[in-house]
C-alpha cells in the first residue's frame, strides 16, 4: 500500500486521506477475499470503520461510512449482495437477495442523538436498492416504541419537555425516517412501519390478515402488512397465501450505542425490545436477568438479524434520549457483526465507557449490564448459538478488524468488454489510474475529478491486457 498525494508523489505528514489500495486486475471480475462463508462468518469478529466524515448528498444517497463498512465486511468474507454478478460486494452466499423483504430495525422511541442515525439508514437503503441484479423486493423501516415511538422523529419522549419538534439524529435534523421514505426515496420499494398501533393485539397462528403479535417462548414477535402489499410474519417469514417463504425475509439491526437508565447500556441486544411488544407480557423487561433472557430468545426463537450495524456516529454517553447536547459525543464510527453480545460488550468496553467513565458501562465488572449480557449469552448458547457458533462477551476471544475511512478500498468487475471500478473511502474528487504492473511504474490516468465512487473503463476487459487499478482521493 502506497501513500501518495494528488500528483502521485510520495508525501508525509499526519493527513492520511489519500491512502490507496490496489485490489483489482482488469479483464476479470474481482471477488473479495473469502475468509468465511456468509452463512457462518468467523466469530466473534467486529468490523469497525472510524474517522467517518459527514455525508454529502450532492451526488448520491450513499453514506461514506456505510460503504466502507460493507467493503470491510466483504474483505472479511461476508459479501452484502447475494449475486453471481461479479460485483465486489457480491457472492452467491451474500446477505441480501434481489427480491428480499428487508426490515431495517431502528431506534425511534426517542429523537435527538438517542435515536438511530438516519444518515446511516439512508446509506443502507441506497445500497440495498443498488443490488447488482436489480432490487425487486421491499425495504421497510420498522420500530415499536411501545406507544412512544415516532418514525417522524417528533416523539414527545424527547427529554426536552415533550415538544413535537422534529429532531432526527442526522446532519440535517429534519431528515427523519419518514422523510427518507416519503421524500428522499419516494420509491414503492421503500416503506415504513410503526408497530405501536398493533402492540396490544395478539393474533392466532392461522391469522394471516390481522396486524398484531404472536408469542413463542417468553417473547412476542410482529405480524404485519407492508405498504408494498406483503405479509410479514417475523418468525415464519413472508406469507405467500399458501405457506411461508422464510428465506426472503431479512432484518438488519441498526441500533445506536448509548447509556440506559435501567440496563445501563443500549446496543444490539436492547434494540430488539422495539420488535417485541411489552403489552401484557409476563416479563419484567428491564430486569437484567429476565431482559437478557428475552433478548436471547428473540434472536434464537424468532429470527436472527442478517447483520448488526451499531451506530457510533454520535454516542449518547450520559443520556438515554441523546439530549441535552452535552450528554452526547461525536465519535464518527460504525461497527458491524453477527454476535450481538460480543458487539455490545466490545463497543461498551472500547467506545462508550472510555467516554463516559461510568463503571456501569463496563461489561467486565458486576452490574446490570454484565448480568443481562450473561443471561442473553447463556440463553442464545442454550438454544444452539447464532449461525452455528456460540456467542460471548469475553474480551480475549473477541477481535476487531479496523478500517480508516480515509483509506480508499477498491474492487473491479467485468461488464462485457468493459471494466467497472468501484471504491469506498477517502474524499472526492477522485482520480482513477491503471497500470500493467502492480507497482504502477508508469500509470495511466483514465479519469480525474470524479465526485462519485465508481467508474467504467470502456473496452479494458477486451483489449487482451491485464490492468491493475488504483484510486486516489483527497
Amino acid at each position: 500500500m502506497t501513500r501518495v498525494n494528488r500528483s502521485g508523489q510520495p508525501r508525509t505528514g499526519p493527513d492520511r486521506r489519500d491512502f490507496l489500495k490496489v485490489l483489482g486486475v482488469g479483464g476479470a471480475a474481482l471477488a473479495a477475499p473469502r475468509l468465511a462463508s456468509a452463512a457462518a462468518p468467523a466469530r466473534p469478529r467486529i468490523c469497525r470503520v472510524h474517522h467517518v466524515p459527514a455525508p454529502s448528498y450532492a451526488h448520491s444517497n450513499r453514506h461514506p461510512g456505510v460503504d466502507s463498512l460493507l467493503y470491510l465486511l466483504a474483505f472479511d468474507g461476508v459479501p452484502f449482495y447475494a449475486s453471481v454478478s461479479g460485483h465486489p460486494l457480491a457472492a452467491p452466499d451474500g446477505l441480501i437477495g434481489r427480491d428480499d423483504v428487508v426490515l431495517i430495525k431502528v431506534n425511534a422511541q426517542w429523537k435527538y442523538r438517542g435515536s438511530t442515525n438516519t444518515d446511516v439508514v439512508r446509506g443502507l437503503i441506497q445500497r440495498i436498492l443498488e443490488h447488482p441484479d436489480g432490487f425487486t423486493g421491499e425495504v421497510v423501516i420498522v420500530e415499536n416504541g411501545q406507544g412512544r415511538g415516532s418514525l417522524n422523529c417528533d416523539t414527545t419522549s424527547g427529554c426536552d419537555g415533550g415538544t413535537r419538534e422534529v429532531q432526527a439524529n442526522a446532519e440535517n435534523v429534519s431528515h427523519s425516517f419518514s422523510y427518507l421514505v416519503r421524500t428522499v426515496f419516494n420509491d414503492p420499494r421503500v416503506s415504513e412501519k410503526l408497530l405501536d398501533d398493533y402492540r396490544t393485539t395478539y393474533i392466532a397462528a392461522n391469522d394471516h390478515v390481522t396486524q398484531g403479535y404472536r408469542t413463542v417462548g417468553r417473547v412476542s414477535y410482529p405480524c404485519f402488512n407492508t405498504t408494498g402489499g406483503r405479509r410479514v410474519e417475523m418468525r415464519e417469514g413472508i406469507w405467500t397465501g399458501a405457506g411461508h417463504d422464510s428465506a426472503r425475509l431479512k432484518w438488519i439491526n441498526v441500533p445506536t450505542m448509548k447509556d440506559h437508565k435501567d440496563l445501563n447500556v443500549t446496543g444490539c441486544l436492547k434494540n430488539t425490545f422495539g420488535l417485541i411488544t411489552t403489552w401484557m407480557e409476563p416479563l419484567e423487561h428491564h430486569d437484567p436477568t429476565q431482559g437478557g433472557q428475552a433478548m436471547g430468545e428473540f434472536f434464537t426463537l424468532v429470527r436472527p438479524p442478517a447483520l448488526n450495524v451499531l451506530d457510533h456516529i454520535w454516542c449518547a454517553h450520559a443520556s438515554l434520549c441523546g439530549f441535552p447536547p452535552d450528554t452526547t459525543t461525536r465519535v464518527n464510527m460504525l461497527c458491524a457483526g453477527f454476535d450481538p453480545v460480543a458487539m455490545d460488550a466490545w463497543s461498551a468496553r472500547h467506545i462508550l465507557m472510555p467516554i463516559s467513565g461510568d463503571p456501569a458501562h463496563d461489561p467486565d465488572i458486576p452490574g446490570f449490564f454484565r448480568t443481562y449480557l450473561e443471561n442473553a449469552r447463556d440463553t442464545i448458547n442454550a438454544n444452539g448459538g447464532l449461525y452455528g457458533s456460540d456467542v460471548t462477551f469475553d474480551a480475549a476471544p473477541t477481535t476487531a478488524r479496523h478500517l480508516d475511512q480515509r483509506e480508499i478500498v477498491t474492487g473491479v468487475q467485468r461488464l462485457g468488454p468493459d471494466v467497472k471500478v468501484t471504491w469506498a473511502g477517502g474524499s472526492p474528487p477522485y482520480r482513477v489510474e491503471r497500470s500493467l504492473t502492480a507497482q504502477f511504474a508508469a500509470p495511466q490516468m483514465v479519469a480525474d475529478g470524479l465526485m462519485v465512487a465508481d467508474f467504467v473503463d470502456p473496452g479494458a476487459g477486451a483489449d487482451g491486457k491485464s490492468w491493475f487499478y488504483r484510486v486516489l482521493g483527497l
